[in-house]
């Protein structure tokens, strides 16, 4: 395996170790509360992380379908439990790795397209695009380490939120911030 995909694939699950040690003393109703209306809830966050991830390295990398929602990876407010959102980034995980494994040193410098539905591409924009206005181009090896920064990113807001909501006292993640 190519030394920056293990790189990213080791960030990514230590990250996901994370955000599961965060989640662990929390129940379902914690899982979805939200600090404030304008803010996401862990479990908005856990779907968008699994969104961006299946988009990004299941969809662009590895020609699999477009199957994205985004817009319902923040509007969600419930009924998926903490179990089966762990599940899904941990499904998404593994889909991902495969793929990744199979990456060469050649495709590091590929370029893919990666799609975004017309209602989530203007929302995110803020603009009116056209259909097939609503992609954009990027270079795997680029693309690896954008995943695993906003993987990271979205991951420390987890840790964050699960301490707000059930302070232990203990560092949830092993590690002494």
């Amino acid at each position: 395996m190519l030394k920056l995909v293990e790189a990213v694939i080791e960030d990514m699950d230590k990250q996901l170790e994370r955000i599961v040690k965060s989640m662990e003393p929390l129940d379902d109703s914690q899982i979805w509360s939200k600090a404030r209306d304008t803010m996401n809830s862990i479990g908005n966050l856990c779907l968008h992380l699994a969104g961006n991830e299946r988009m990004n390295l299941i969809s662009a990398i590895g020609g699999g379908p477009f199957t994205r929602e985004r817009s319902k990876e923040f509007t969600t407010e419930g009924g998926i439990s903490k179990e089966e959102l762990i599940r899904h980034l941990t499904d998404t995980r593994a889909e991902a790795k495969e793929i990744l494994s199979r990456l060469t040193e050649a495709d590091l410098d590929r370029e893919v397209a990666i799609h975004y539905g017309l209602e989530d591409w203007n929302r995110m924009l803020r603009v009116q695009a056209e259909e097939d206005e609503t992609h954009e181009i990027k270079v795997i090896g680029k693309l690896l380490v954008a995943v695993a920064a906003h993987y990271g990113y979205h991951a420390g807001q987890i840790v964050l939120l699960s301490k707000l909501l059930k302070d232990t006292g203990e560092h949830i993640t092993g590690q002494y911030h």
